[in-house]
Parts: C-alpha cells; structure tokens; sequence
C-alpha cells in the first residue's frame, strides 16, 4: 500500500509551470499510490466555490476527480490559503475533507497531521488574524460579497501578507518548540506530518519520554516533493 502526502503547492494561474507539473503528478505518480493527501495550500488563493467556473480552477478539480477515478482516495485538509474550499469543490474534485489535526494511523503507527501555521506560535499577528477569519459569522460575510470583490480583497490581502513576511524574521515564521511539543503531547502520538513553512526536513526529538519524528512538507515550483509511505518504510519523492 502506497500513501502520498503533498501540500503549498499555492496553484495559480500565474504559475503555469506548477499547475502543469502537479497535472503531469495526477496523471503519473499518484496514480500508483492508494491514497494521496493534500495537507493545505493547493491553491494561492480561494474566494469560494462559486469560483469553480474559472476554467483554471475548473481544470484543476477535474485532474483530482480524474485521480480518484483511478482508484485513489484523495484528502483534502486546508491550509492558511485555501481555506474557504467546501462542499462544492470537494464534490467536484472527489475530495474527502479531513480536520485540522487529525490523527491517522500509518505502518501501525498513529500519525498526526496539519496543515502546520497553528504551530507557528511566535507570529502572533498571523494567528490574531487566522482566529478571526476562521470564524463562522466572518465566512457567512465574506461570501455574501459578489466574487469580483472577494478576489480583490483577497488579492490585497496577498500582498500585505507578502509585504509583512519581507520585514519578519524567518525564525518569526517557523514553527515553536513548545507548540510541536504540545501537540505530540495533547495527541499522544510520535509521529507528525505537516506543511506551510515550505521547509522539507525530517526532525527528531523526544516528547513525553518517547522518541517522536516530524516530518515537513516542502512546496512546489518547477519542481515538487511528496512523502511516500509505503510496506518498506518513509522516504522523499522529487516531482519534476
């Protein structure tokens, strides 16, 4: 059994060569993998589902459903970008939604995944802003906006964000100690699986008296990356 976990592939259509490279992985590698997981930021940006006309949008959702078709099972968990993906894309693309911090178990071992910003504790303007626009009356208010002005908003929103990490130190943005060791502890697991901070490493480390790995996703541009899991153990996959 092959399971794939991919995550900040921030797809955009001012990112051709990306949407063609994760196209060419749907269509390849993933196919031999029976379960493939997207841990947060498949896309830049998500003004909401009624955004599924765009034919970028739209082509993108039929390679996942296409993949499915295939006999892979496909998760979807959001990210800090996309996290106004539902029902509508899920349907489409054939996704199955899991939580935030969901636990899985993997070779016999229970796994935590995330998306991985809610570990970045020390960025506490992003987490004042995550708190807020996660909330149910912010989402209901956003969405009721016509799409033109949500892109535009979200558009803005991109490049304060962008415009804000250039003057934070990249230790701000990284994720806490304590926070990882908080949440190997409230899960009670020794293995974690996250992305957002595009920093594709393997950590060890020893919480609770027992020796615990963390593995980070990298993000996508010419080239991708995956964790394969599979009977003969862990290991990096280079998508190019």
């Amino acid at each position: 059994m092959l399971i794939l976990f991919i995550s900040d592939l921030h797809l955009s259509s001012r990112r051709p060569e990306t949407a063609a490279l994760f196209e060419r992985f749907l269509a390849g590698p993933a196919r031999q993998a029976n379960s493939l997981y997207i841990l947060g930021d498949l896309f830049d940006a998500w003004a909401g589902d009624d955004d599924l006309a765009d034919p970028f949008n739209a082509r993108i959702s039929g390679a996942l459903a296409d993949l499915a078709a295939s006999g892979c099972r496909t998760h979807f968990l959001a990210g800090n970008r996309d996290f106004l993906i539902a029902d509508r894309f899920g349907v489409s693309s054939r996704l199955t939604f899991i939580a935030e911090r969901t636990v899985v178990d993997l070779a016999s071992t229970p796994t935590l995944l995330l998306h991985g910003d809610t570990l970045c504790t020390d960025d506490a303007d992003y987490l004042a802003f995550r708190a807020v626009v996660r909330t149910p009356a912010w989402r209901d208010e956003f969405l009721a906006l016509p799409l033109a002005e949500r892109k535009k908003r979200i558009e803005g929103l991109r490049e304060r964000s962008e415009t804000a990490k250039s003057g934070k130190p990249h230790a701000l943005m990284d994720t806490n100690a304590g926070a990882v060791a908080e949440a190997f502890h409230r899960s009670n697991v020794s293995r974690m699986i996250h992305g957002h901070t595009h920093r594709q490493a393997r950590h060890e480390l020893v919480v609770d008296g027992r020796n615990c790995e963390r593995w980070v996703l990298g993000d996508w541009h010419a080239t991708g990356n995956a964790l394969a899991v599979d009977d003969t153990g862990w290991r990096w996959l280079r998508i190019d």
